[in-house]
């Protein structure tokens, strides 16, 4: 153990343990800006810096990387290192295009919060005209170096948690800058859209692109019929948006919020997360009984299948051939539906309500028309939605709850659990025990639920031994994927989430704080929402996707069976080989 004190008060950590983390656990803040727990930690944006002082003088170190020493004395907010901060946040800010009225982080960026917090002059120091094109190439993402920090951490979400390192730091000194290779656009490097970067941004150099005003203008037109459907993480989400804590289920409100905005119905994504471990579970037990491709992967996260088809292409045969949870609803509705409610596809518009960026990639992908049009027109992320339901001057917090609307108003807890890392794989296995041996009770699989980058699990089913494992992020996807490639893998089923902790972590998902991301739990409190829902769902008898009343009609009334010719139509599809750049 070390002994330190810490603006006078005794003070008692671990060796090893950076004074940032000695002040925290002393409940002394420190600021910071480049380190972000878990990910950045490298001591370069020195908004940390605190006042060491010895009897051979002071000097300035940075608290992130630091170690503690014996006997060392730390000030944490003295004369001298407020002065370094604020020096170095000025000199920031004469880098930094400050529209901050526009810009999509206003009220939520860590610069403009110290630059209050420290009384910062934006003009203190001379700056050049910052008129860097934007990088708007693809359909999921904005880059503005014109507000880019240099702190590096969207690199680090980039390359040390997907492994994908589609971003780097571009040429040195004053002319670095974060880009990709040979500062090509986005869309043509191997970038899967996870949208974690936009996440561990902490100004607004990353965003997503918003598809905000087509969806007004669709709710404007009086042609269109406008529909929304919303993913399984949103309400452990959504509710951040407005100042409720952080895991509350608002499940209720996003109805009300929904047809508050102009839409003619509002939906529930679980009832397709249904339909698809219906079809998925299906296939995996034909893989296994027929002697078909495995291990099978899941295919539901968009990311994810991306990040195969550029590092993966031997392994796209293993992936399952299901659609996505969203783009089987779109198909659903310009078909069913339409059919259902004498509607032409053509004069429905379809929104889906999303935590992710990599699905804005998804829904133009050309493969998904199936029904003879675009599956989804348009995937708002949490964040978009949110925006919408402020602009119109909802009241979201005090929304009386209400139903979603008939016929895809009910799911199973199998549905809501695909909000989190493991709850695809649960969700599969649950029906699958029903398949192999006609288990007709939920089952918890608990064994694949976790915050752990991979998880591996096996299960005796109907007779049938099955190795499963769970990977979440995308440099432990990788790990997993090594083993398929080099025959060392002992698995017949394997979940991927691009994201760590599964979609409720996803890049379209409420930012918080710096504050609150270093000190809070923050995928633990939302997955809690999600199983809580989940548990109340068994207790009703919902509790695997099968006995969902919504799904035996669809089935009875359209498709027929799991994987029936027409299902296999509308509700899987083909992947493509990319290139690696």
């Amino acid at each position: 153990m070390i002994n330190l004190t810490i603006n006078g008060k005794p003070v008692q950590v671990r060796e090893g343990t950076t004074v940032l983390a000695a002040a925290r656990q002393a409940n002394i803040e420190i600021p910071t800006l480049c380190y972000l727990k878990e990910l950045n930690c490298i001591g370069a944006c020195r908004v940390c810096v605190v006042e060491q002082c010895s009897p051979r003088g002071s000097r300035l170190i940075a608290a992130c990387v630091y170690p503690c020493e014996e006997g060392m004395e730390i000030k944490t907010n003295s004369a001298m290192a407020r002065h370094s901060r604020k020096t170095t946040l000025e000199l920031l800010l004469s880098n930094h295009k400050k529209k901050c009225l526009s810009c999509p982080r206003s009220q939520n960026c860590e610069l403009q919060k110290l630059a209050l917090e420290y009384g910062c002059d934006e003009d203190a120091f001379f700056s050049d005209d910052l008129n860097e094109p934007l990088d708007t190439s693809s359909p999921y993402l904005v880059r503005d170096n014109n507000k880019c920090i240099n702190c590096r951490r969207c690199i680090a979400a980039c390359t040390n948690m997907q492994s994908v390192g589609a971003i780097g730091m571009n040429e040195r000194g004053f002319a670095s800058h974060v880009g990709a290779a040979f500062d090509r656009e986005i869309m043509n490097t191997s970038c899967v859209g996870c949208g974690q970067c936009i996440v561990a941004c902490p100004v607004g150099a990353l965003s997503e692109k918003s598809n905000v005003r087509r969806v007004w203008d669709a709710i404007s037109d009086p042609d269109k019929k406008v529909v929304f459907f919303s993913a399984p993480a949103i309400r452990a989400t959504l509710g951040e948006e407005f100042g409720m804590p952080i895991g509350t289920n608002v499940e209720g409100k996003l109805s009300p919020a929904i047809r508050g905005l102009g839409a003619d119905a509002s939906f529930d994504m679980d009832v397709t997360a249904d339909l698809t471990i219906l079809e998925e579970a299906t296939e995996l037990v034909t893989r296994l009984k027929n002697g078909g491709k495995t291990p099978m992967f899941t295919s539901c996260c968009p990311g994810w299948v991306k990040f195969a088809e550029h590092n993966y292409p031997e392994l796209l045969e293993n992936l399952s051939t299901c659609k996505s949870p969203q783009q089987m609803f779109g198909a659903l509705l310009k078909t069913y539906y339409c059919e259902k409610h004498n509607i032409d596809p053509k004069d429905l518009f379809v929104v889906s309500v999303i935590p992710c960026t990599a699905k804005k990639f998804e829904v133009e992908r050309e493969e998904l028309t199936d029904s003879g049009y675009q599956d989804v027109d348009v995937a708002l992320t949490t964040r978009e939605l949110a925006k919408m339901i402020k602009e119109s001057g909802i009241d979201f917090a005090n929304l009386e709850d209400e139903e979603f609307d008939n016929p895809f108003d009910i799911a199973s807890g199998a549905g809501v659990i695909f909000g989190a890392t493991g709850g695809v794989m649960e969700a599969a296995l649950r029906t699958a025990a029903y398949t192999l041996d006609g288990t007709k009770e939920a089952i918890k699989f608990t064994d694949v639920r976790g915050r752990d980058g991979i998880r591996e699990a096996k299960y005796t089913v109907g007779g049938v031994e099955l190795n499963v494992a769970v990977a979440s992020g995308l440099a432990n996807a990788r790990k997993l994927c090594e083993e398929v490639k080099n025959g060392e893998s002992k698995y017949q089923f394997i979940e991927i989430m691009a994201c760590p902790g599964g979609c409720i972590n996803g890049g379209g998902q409420p930012i918080n704080s710096d504050s609150v991301m270093n000190t809070v739990d923050i995928k633990s409190l939302r997955q809690a929402a999600i199983y809580k829902e989940d548990d109340a769902k068994i207790e009703e008898g919902l509790g695997c996707s099968h006995d969902s009343p919504v799904i035996k009609t669809v089935y009875d009334e359209f498709f027929g069976e799991p994987n029936s010719h027409k299902a296999h139509e509308l509700l899987h599809t083909t992947y493509t080989k990319r290139d690696l750049h």
